[in-house]
């Protein structure tokens, strides 16, 4: 566990910078620690003042005659570093630096946090910030709230890390306004010495903390946030939100793969291999945190609705179904319950529409049978609120039908008929409260999918003995040599082959009589292709010519291709290839990823690529569970699957190919992008096997 006790158990804390302006950063933090009443001592630092707020001022920290656990920093910037380094001398063991003015505002900036974090490591100081608003612990034995924030959060199971400052500002009000307890709060700033991954392992081990949420603007080691993650979700789980989802595009690629590879599919596939619950937005945050943070994880997909009014009702059953989940009809038993309990009007099937008289002691009948009918899995009630129905009459109803229910009861209350006093009596009830039907929805179905990630086999890491990494470590070399960044067809080829991965058996052809002679000995049909490190594009030189059934079709095609090959490349070749007669075509690749190393590819080719981009990534490492979720993910793999009477693919061939490649880019750290397509995904007993290659080569470091 990362010991960060010092930041957030402290037995005695200074607020250096501390200030007789309540409106000053440095005053607010002063009486936040007072007002919140801190279990442990509390020492102002300031050179002018001797006493404020009736304590006892001292001008430095080093003054100070009792021990230190944490530092507040709220000083100008040119004082940071002469106050870290007093820290240093006087024992301090955490900081949380709120001054700004750091590596956000330039090179200066970089090169002064440098400083202060060289002290704080020096001295053994853990560091948060700089640039943040401050920390907080709930924990009644600590009550500590080191941060200026004007919220006064109530106390609960939700810790909460933020980039940014005053997105944690406006997400502590949020809280607030929501009714969610919180147990710990972190602004991390820029993130100089303690990270969301510290936080997150500190976090697994409080007995406080049931749900972790998460702003993030980037990601300091996204590989040891996976691996914590893949542990702690199992557990605990993790909701998040990540800045920057559009930024930068695609960038200019020569393979699909990194044509493909927008600058957000890094981050989402991390968030699918570790566990944690992707929020698109700060109201999505919310509406998840509702749910996880007081609701009970739901067995199954099968939601019962029950409502007053037809068209709220509808819009759920609609949403539910959108999102994956499914509304059963419900058991004659549960409808005869209902049925005694509501006017003739009403429908009992599901939704369970009660009409808009429905009072109170009907709802929990309705809620009540629904929780009770072995075919339900979850519940979501909606209220729409007339004048002459009792809201908090409803309220109550609602919280006896859902007394012991074991399965999650989301309610929906729509309209302002004392509202506030029903919804309070909900929340204190532990129930998760929306306004629309549709927020309801979303919140079951990510608990639904965090049922799935709970069930998720954890997978193994493959090792492939025979993957010859020494011999594309010597073909790229030599395309190094020659000044190349681009293999050829023949060299991609090869790789695979190294690779351990099938492909579809081929020779390479200079000449006429030699193109003639590898078709004879491959067997007809053949395919043509050019080989080149010049021409990327082979169709730009109309470079492939497939279905060729005899020596003249592929001396002709030797002709026309190799001379408008080599107008462009007098080095280019021919490859002829025997053509596929089964499977199914796919697309495998890989690409390097500045921050998040290697990032693997999967989608079904042709028109699935090129028009639909039905395509899947994930990060490495990758497990063979993430193999098969990958091949799965996709929305046409139910072509692979054995669709309207296709044969079914060699499913464990694909993920093999898929684990290959991924051990590749990982001991191959000169693949720069790498295509495998097609690969022909075969059925069981015969070969799933590659028809083309394509590698771009990593560019060479100071280039």
């Amino acid at each position: 566990m990362v010991d960060l006790d010092a930041l957030f158990r402290p037995r005695a804390v200074a607020v250096i910078g501390a200030s007789r302006d309540r409106h000053s950063v440095g005053g607010a933090i002063l009486h936040n620690l007072l007002a919140f009443e801190f279990q442990g001592q509390v020492f102002p630092v300031n050179p002018k003042a001797s006493v404020v707020h009736s304590l006892k001022c001292y001008p430095t920290v080093e003054a100070i005659p009792d021990p230190v656990d944490l530092a507040v920093i709220a000083v100008p910037k040119p004082h940071v570093l002469e106050v870290m380094e007093s820290c240093g001398r006087k024992g301090v063991r955490a900081v949380v630096v709120i001054t700004a003015g750091f590596k956000e505002t330039g090179e200066a900036g970089r090169a002064l946090e440098r400083e202060v974090v060289r002290v704080a490591k020096q001295h053994g100081i853990r560091l948060v910030g700089p640039n943040c608003m401050g920390i907080i612990n709930m924990d009644p034995g600590v009550r500590l709230q080191a941060s200026f924030s004007a919220n006064e959060p109530l106390a609960g199971p939700v810790a909460f890390s933020s980039q940014s400052g005053a997105l944690g500002e406006a997400i502590l009000a949020l809280l607030c306004e929501r009714g969610l307890g919180l147990s710990m709060f972190v602004s991390l700033g820029n993130k100089a010495d303690v990270s969301g991954n510290d936080l997150l392992e500190y976090w697994e081990q409080d007995p406080q903390t049931r749900l972790i949420l998460m702003y993030l603007e980037s990601f300091g080691n996204p590989q040891r946030f996976l691996e914590i993650c893949q542990r702690v979700s199992k557990n605990k789980p993790i909701i998040a939100v990540k800045s920057g989802r559009t930024a930068a595009g695609a960038r200019a690629a020569a393979s699909h793969t990194g044509s493909l590879a927008g600058a957000d599919n890094a981050v989402e596939s991390l968030f699918a291999q570790s566990g944690v619950i992707r929020a698109t937005s700060i109201e999505e945050l919310f509406v998840f945190a509702t749910a996880f943070a007081s609701q009970p994880i739901p067995r199954g997909t099968r939601v019962a609705i029950v409502t007053n009014s037809g068209g709220p009702g509808i819009l759920a059953t609609d949403a539910c179904i959108e999102l994956g989940l499914q509304i059963p009809t419900l058991s004659e038993t549960t409808q005869q319950r209902i049925r005694a309990a509501v006017a003739p009007e009403a429908s009992v099937t599901n939704p369970v529409d009660m009409i808009a008289t429905a009072t109170g002691p009907q709802y929990e009948v309705a809620v009540r049978a629904a929780a009770e009918d072995p075919a339900v899995d979850a519940i979501i009630t909606i209220f729409t609120s007339l004048e002459m129905i009792d809201g908090p009459s409803v309220a109550q109803g609602i919280i006896r039908g859902a007394d012991g229910c074991d399965k999650p009861v989301l309610v929906c209350f729509m309209g302002n008929v004392r509202s506030r006093e029903a919804i309070d009596l909900m929340r204190q009830a532990g129930l998760a409260v929306y306004v629309f039907p549709e927020d309801a929805a979303r919140a079951l179905a990510a608990l639904v999918r965090y049922r799935h990630w709970l069930e998720r086999p954890a997978g193994v890491r493959r090792w492939f003995d025979d993957i010859d990494e020494a011999a594309v470590n010597d073909i790229v070399r030599a395309a190094r040599d020659q000044g190349r960044g681009q293999l050829t067809l023949v060299e991609a080829q090869q790789v695979l082959e190294h690779a351990g991965i099938t492909v579809l058996p081929w020779r390479e052809a200079q000449t006429r009589d030699e193109a003639v002679a590898a078709a004879g000995a491959l067997g007809y049909p053949v395919v043509a292709k050019i080989s080149s490190a010049i021409i990327v594009h082979k169709s730009e030189v109309g470079g492939v010519r497939v279905g060729l059934e005899s020596e003249a079709q592929v001396a002709l095609a030797f002709d026309e291709m190799m001379a408008a090959a080599r107008a462009r490349d007098e080095h280019a070749s021919l490859v002829v290839q025997r053509q596929a007669t089964h499977g199914t075509e796919v697309i495998l690749g890989a690409t390097r990823d500045a921050k998040f190393g290697p990032l693997l590819m999967f989608g079904l080719g042709g028109i699935f690529v090129e028009v639909m981009r039905d395509v899947v990534f994930r990060v490495h490492p990758l497990s063979d569970a993430d193999a098969r979720e990958m091949i799965r993910a996709a929305k046409s793999f139910p072509l692979l699957d054995g669709a309207r009477g296709r044969p079914r693919a060699d499913l464990a061939a694909i993920e093999a190919v898929i684990l290959r490649l991924d051990q590749l880019m990982a001991r191959c750290p000169d693949l720069g992008e790498l295509d495998i397509n097609p690969l022909f995904a075969s059925p069981a007993g015969l070969p799933t096997a590659a028809a083309d290659a394509r590698v771009t080569l990593s560019p060479l470091a100071g280039r």
